[in-house]
């Protein structure tokens, strides 16, 4: 068996560390935790990647809306299916849909469009509307009103 490195040392008040006051505390390693992590151990942080400090502001939950999306590609690629569920309806060779009723806020402009389509959205992009106009479709931005009707 190796000789213990501990038995090297007795007898030796220090056992190899300098004075007797070193190792002994938080102090001997310059704080315990981030401390210094601004000071003495700032290299440090920054190889660990800690941040400090607060950037940008949070929005209240209330306010934040985030809106379900779909592009018009995948409309495009979906609607033969669409129609058999019964979402959609076919007149003549155009196809007619409100995503409103399957809960779909907005339409980009992503992907192709081969088919006339008649699409009712809260939302467009412009690609969108251009890509839907471009096949003989069109885009119907249905406007949503929140407020209660005000009395006359």
């Amino acid at each position: 068996m190796a000789k213990q490195r501990t038995k090297k040392f007795r007898g030796k008040r220090t056992f190899g560390n300098g004075t007797h006051k070193n190792r002994r505390g938080g102090g001997s390693r310059g704080g315990r935790g981030n401390a210094g992590t601004c000071k003495h151990h700032f290299v440090r942080s920054l190889q660990r990647g800690l941040t400090f400090g607060k950037h940008g502001f949070k929005r209240p939950p209330s306010v934040v809306e985030d809106g379900t999306i779909v592009n018009v590609g995948e409309i495009d690629e979906a609607i033969e299916q669409l129609v058999i569920d019964g979402v959609a309806e076919k007149k003549g060779d155009a196809f007619h849909i409100d995503l409103g009723n399957i809960g779909i806020e907005k339409v980009l402009g992503s992907g192709r469009v081969t088919k006339p389509l008649f699409i009712t959205a809260g939302e467009f992009s412009s690609t969108a509307k251009q890509k839907i106009d471009e096949a003989k479709g069109k885009a119907i931005a249905k406007v949503e009103t929140t407020e209660a009707p005000k009395p006359e």
